[in-house]
């Protein structure tokens, strides 16, 4: 037998072993049913649209604007970068724990050189040509040079090193559903950050049209000072009244526009961008259409990264328990090389020159200090704190839910409440104007229906923010998807 071949049955057996033990692991079965959360088969808040969830749902605000900017924010967010680095980590891990129950082939070349001295041989002294000096001790120098494949394999007899890479498995799964919570999170994040420097814009316009409407009742009722129309003291205090609606209306516009440059800077940051005061004025809030189609409560569990995430590290802690059950029973180790060893470079290929060696062992712990031990029980204490997280993060799911889709009909209620207020405060105004001129009304009607008008206007615009906020909130309780 030559030496290449012994190099080549070494690699065969290598190659064998590998496909014995299967050229990947796998990850764990689901877990979630031991949540002992009772699931109902509708929605409490709901009962209509339980077909499926919408997708894309950025798209369903109809804003081409948004959809860019979503885009850019999920290339450029540090987060979502971090997010990714994690994921890409733990898929490493995963494949460095399936390297322990494959084998390990290493192809080692070595030289050396070394002297011996022969003390007594001959008694005559040694000869100079050997390197004995020729006059006391016997010398020798010899050159050895090896070229060898060894190959180590722990055999994995009862799924310890399996479960090891099991539990990896499932944490890089949990790691790329901690990516895909990320990339919603910065979705909805951005969706947000770009609703409220729309929504604080028409503050801003609101509050300047405000400050207008005071100006001109300020200046009417300062004509009438000047011009001793009235009783002095009433229209004396009248007119304080118009110019303190004017200075609380400057302070009102002040912080609408405080709220829109913070609200432009929050999104730049989203986007990572420098934070400058960036916005397009010319945007409105878009109209909501109906509420969107809100699934089973089982199905949105199987959707919603973060619940994922938690039942997939659940899982990984109970393959760890089970990893640390195991390491109690013994392993059996292979090894073996094949190669040459001669102290001429030039043979290092030859076959005369051939060596090998095949060996196993069996290593069973007998005494490890309680280290096993106490790795179980730790380990053990380990999945009980994930599965307390799990059932935390799906009751949360439930609420969030639930509390979304109670919102979505107590907000619309709210909303056109508020724009049936806005409509009688303008014709009440409209009215104690007229009255007013006409001279059968007084100044102080008109006050009060001008801020009527004012804090309806203003109340309405929240509102209308408040269920473009909601919608976000449903659509990422819901577990749905976007830009697809």
């Amino acid at each position: 037998m030559t030496t290449l071949t012994v190099f080549q049955r070494l690699l065969f057996g290598s190659l064998a072993g590998v496909l014995l033990v299967g050229c990947s692991g796998i990850s764990p079965n689901s877990r979630l049913s031991e949540t002992g959360i009772a699931v109902p088969g509708t929605w409490g808040s709901t009962k209509e649209a339980t077909a499926g969830v919408n997708g894309d749902w950025i798209r369903r605000f109809g804003d081409s604007r948004l959809v860019d900017l979503v885009t850019e924010a999920e290339k450029a967010n540090p987060d979502v970068k971090a997010a990714a680095a994690r994921m890409r980590a733990a898929e490493n891990v995963a494949i460095s724990a399936g390297a322990d129950r494959r084998p390990q082939a290493n192809l080692v070349f070595d030289g050396s050189r070394s002297k011996r001295n022969f003390i007594g041989f001959p008694i005559f002294g040694g000869d100079p040509a050997a390197g004995g000096g020729g006059g006391g001790v016997q010398a020798a120098r010899v050159n050895t040079f090896g070229l060898s494949l060894d190959v180590n394999w722990e055999i994995d007899l009862w799924g310890r090193v399996r479960a090891g890479e099991s539990a990896a498995i499932a944490d890089a799964d949990a790691a790329m559903a901690d990516w895909q919570a990320a990339r919603v999170s910065l979705a909805a994040q951005v969706a947000k950050a770009y609703f409220t420097v729309i929504e604080s814009n028409e503050q801003v316009n609101a509050s300047e049209e405000a400050l207008r409407i005071l100006k001109e009742t300020e200046d009417v009722v300062r004509q009438r000072f000047e011009s001793g129309q009235g009783d002095a003291g009433s229209i004396g205090s009248q007119l304080r009244v118009a110019r303190s609606d004017v200075e609380a209306a400057k302070a009102d516009l002040a912080e609408s526009s405080q709220r829109r440059e913070s609200a432009a800077r929050q999104l730049e940051i989203l986007l990572g961008r420098y934070p400058n005061v960036n916005y397009d004025a010319s945007r409105s809030l878009p109209v909501l259409n109906a509420t969107p189609p809100a699934g089973i409560p089982s199905g949105m569990l199987l959707r919603r990264p973060d619940v994922i995430a938690a039942e997939r590290r659940f899982a990984s802690r109970g393959k760890a328990v089970k990893e640390a059950k195991l390491a109690i029973f013994p392993q059996l180790r292979l090894t073996g090389n094949g190669g040459s060893s001669t102290d001429d470079l030039n043979q290092i290929l030859n076959s005369d020159f051939g060596v090998w060696n095949i060996a196993a062992g069996v290593v069973q712990p007998i005494l490890a200090g309680g280290q096993i031990r106490s790795t179980y029980r730790q380990r053990q204490a380990n999945e009980d704190e994930a599965l307390a997280s799990l059932q935390k993060t799906v009751l949360n799911a439930f609420l969030e839910v639930e509390s979304a889709l109670a919102n979505e009909q107590w907000l619309l209620t709210r909303e056109r409440a508020l724009k049936k207020s806005l409509d009688l405060a303008v014709e009440a105004d409209d009215e104690a104007r007229n009255s007013f001129k006409d001279g059968v009304g007084t100044i102080i009607s008109v006050f009060e229906t001008q801020r009527r008008v004012i804090l309806a206007r203003r109340n309405l615009l929240a509102v209308r923010y408040a269920r473009l906020e909601n919608r976000i909130n449903l659509h990422l309780a819901l577990g749905g998807d976007f830009l697809k």
